[in-house]
């Protein structure tokens, strides 16, 4: 499933418009950095509650397909303008980490 697809359908909100649509190929949970950049593999979604600027480079640096900001966390203007400098999809949404997991999972994204 591609990501656009599944944002849709999970109804996460785009923190900017993209036409990036890429394939997704698993998911990791994780909000220390340097765990995630040891541990996500390219074309994962990203699920974090973090909202600084170093996602981005995180996403880029692995190649993520997106990230995913849980819980509500307001992210940082800078954050979005450099997701879209990069052309790195972002969405947010009020639910947890665990739900959105939850709801991948059930819709084949492992």
């Amino acid at each position: 499933m591609n990501c656009l697809k599944f944002a849709e359908l999970l109804q996460l909100k785009p923190l900017y418009e993209t036409d990036k649509n890429i394939e997704v190929e698993g998911v990791y949970i994780g909000d220390l950095l340097s765990v995630v950049m040891s541990k996500a593999k390219e074309n994962y979604v990203w699920i974090t509650i973090q909202t600084h600027i170093n996602i981005v480079a995180v996403a880029e640096l692995l190649e993520l397909a997106c990230i995913i900001v849980v819980e509500g966390m307001n992210v940082e203007k800078e954050t979005v303008e450099k997701a879209k400098e990069l052309n790195i999809p972002i969405f947010s949404t009020q639910e947890s980490a665990y739900n959105i997991a939850c709801k991948l999972s059930s819709m084949g994204v492992k």
